[in-house]
């Protein structure tokens, strides 16, 4: 009985990051290459293109979806992205407080499988974002690793508010801490392939 009241439930959200494309707010460390309107123009594309494959993964199975922005306003992202979406604007602080905060309030929710990912990923597609949702029926942790050092996927089962801290967000550091705190608080990690972010110049010659 219970199991039948449940079944229409969504349990399961996947979390975007992203930027309103406001030339000269962001993707500014590709400014020197690309110009101001360019680097914009680059987050538009990413962000789109990210998108895409959240749209084809959750043709395939129950999922909420929020989009967290900075910059810009929830009428400016409707009007760019659609109304298929939620949106919420990313909380203050760091990169981890900021990720912390929106596993916080989605565990909350009721939530049972929770992946936040970026938009600087292109080969991050459909299928590794349902891999990753389903890493989590067996494992604490998942971590999409990213060639510099960083991730581009991370998806938690419940709240643990210690991989969030003492983390040297920006650097070659990050993926390594996160999983030297996830090995001290002994908790089962499954990784996906590795992939390339595009977040610096040097970064383009992998193609998009």
């Amino acid at each position: 009985m219970g199991d039948e009241q449940e079944a229409g439930a969504i349990e399961e959200r996947l979390i975007v990051f992203s930027r309103y494309p406001e030339p000269g707010k962001t993707k500014t460390r590709m400014i020197p290459a690309l110009g101001a309107e360019g680097a914009a123009k680059l987050q538009r594309q990413l962000t789109e293109e990210t998108l895409l494959q959240v749209r084809e993964l959750a043709t395939s199975r129950p999922l909420s979806v929020e989009v967290h922005f900075s910059g810009g306003t929830q009428q400016l992202m409707q009007a760019w992205l659609g109304n298929d979406f939620a949106y919420q604007p990313q909380t203050t602080g760091d990169l981890g407080k900021r990720m912390s905060s929106a596993f916080a309030a989605s565990f909350a929710a009721g939530m049972t499988g929770v992946v936040i990912i970026g938009i600087d990923c292109p080969d991050l597609k459909a299928e590794l974002m349902a891999q990753a949702l389903e890493a989590l029926e067996q494992c604490d942790l998942v971590l999409g690793p990213a060639e510099d050092g960083g991730y581009y996927l991370i998806g938690l089962k419940r709240m643990i508010a210690e991989l969030f801290v003492g983390i040297s967000w920006g650097t070659s550091q990050v993926r390594q801490q996160t999983v030297e705190i996830a090995k001290k608080l002994d908790l089962a990690i499954a990784f996906l392939p590795l992939l390339n972010d595009i977040d610096r110049p040097e970064d383009l010659k992998s193609g998009i």
